[in-house]
């Protein structure tokens, strides 16, 4: 690989973010972020085609002929070989076992060995290691607090799906817990209230002083689930994310002191890359190519 850059993509359910990666400075490319709305339920032909395009727009913002790409996409994915195995989750079920990798890349006048795929849960962290809050460590746990519970595992250099949203936790799953549902609902049965999201509830900080025991709880439903998570994985550093993250000045220090009583005192941190993260996460899938 003769060249620092590749191309970082995002596949979302009715989305793909793209942009270019500097893997010297390990930063986005300014000016080449794109983000386009796809049917994610249209014929295999026509997601391939509304791919190629943006791949082929952000492209346009570089001088050099060399392509590599690194795709974060969601599973159950064949990631090794290019093979779609998704199926009845209202998302590219016209995808269901082809071979997207050797499809896009002819679209594209590529050749297949061009495009990498990581798992999409693993993509954020993966960022975040190679650029971010987890950088300098090599056994790394992640967590995007959010819509739901997304969960990543980094070790010998690469991220995994941590898949412990539907652990059992609790009287449900630890998503249930574990989430801007949680919020909304638990907030609902104290006050008889509805707010959208964690976002609404910080703003009525000061108005409404049951707020901060709602934050004192889910800081102890936390701590309970890490400490699991990280005797399980024995990870170095954990790194959190997602919408929640943004409030983490009101349930990290109680959280902090509920790993303590487990006898847990490595580092928890906010993740720093924001969107950027899962786009960095899958470029640097070429980085160690490039240092070769």
């Amino acid at each position: 690989m003769t060249n620092s850059t590749a191309l970082g993509i995002d596949i979302g359910g009715s989305h793909i973010t793209a942009a270019l990666v500097d893997l010297n400075t390990r930063s986005i490319i300014e000016g080449s972020w794109n983000r386009t709305r796809i049917n994610s339920q249209g014929e295999a032909a026509d997601i391939i085609n509304g791919w190629a395009v943006v791949i082929s727009e952000v492209f346009s913002h570089t001088t050099t002929d060399v392509r590599h790409i690194g795709i974060g996409m969601p599973g159950p994915f064949d990631y090794e070989h290019g093979i779609s195995l998704m199926k009845g989750q209202h998302k590219f079920d016209a995808l269901y076992n082809l071979n997207v990798k050797e499809l896009l890349a002819e679209r594209l006048g590529i050749s297949p060995e061009q495009i990498r795929f990581i798992n999409d849960a693993g993509c954020f962290l993966q960022g975040e290691v190679f650029s971010g809050a987890g950088r300098n460590y090599h056994r790394v746990i992640g967590l995007t607090l959010g819509t739901g519970l997304g969960s990543a595992v980094y070790r010998d250099g690469a991220s995994s799906d941590g898949d412990r949203w539907r652990r059992p936790f609790k009287d449900g799953i630890a998503e249930d817990y574990l989430s801007t549902r949680w919020f909304v609902k638990r907030y609902q049965e104290i006050s008889g209230e509805a707010v959208a999201d964690v976002k609404a509830l910080v703003a009525r900080i000061g108005v409404d002083d049951r707020i901060p025991q709602l934050f004192n709880e889910f800081a102890i439903n936390l701590g309970t689930f890490l400490s699991t998570f990280i005797k399980e994985e024995q990870p170095e550093i954990v790194v959190i994310g997602g919408n929640i993250a943004n409030a983490a000045d009101l349930f990290f220090p109680l959280l902090k002191k509920e790993l303590e009583k487990q006898q847990i005192s490595i580092p928890v941190v906010t993740a720093t890359l924001g969107e950027a993260a899962a786009l960095i996460g899958a470029a640097s899938l070429w980085h160690a190519f490039q240092e070769a």
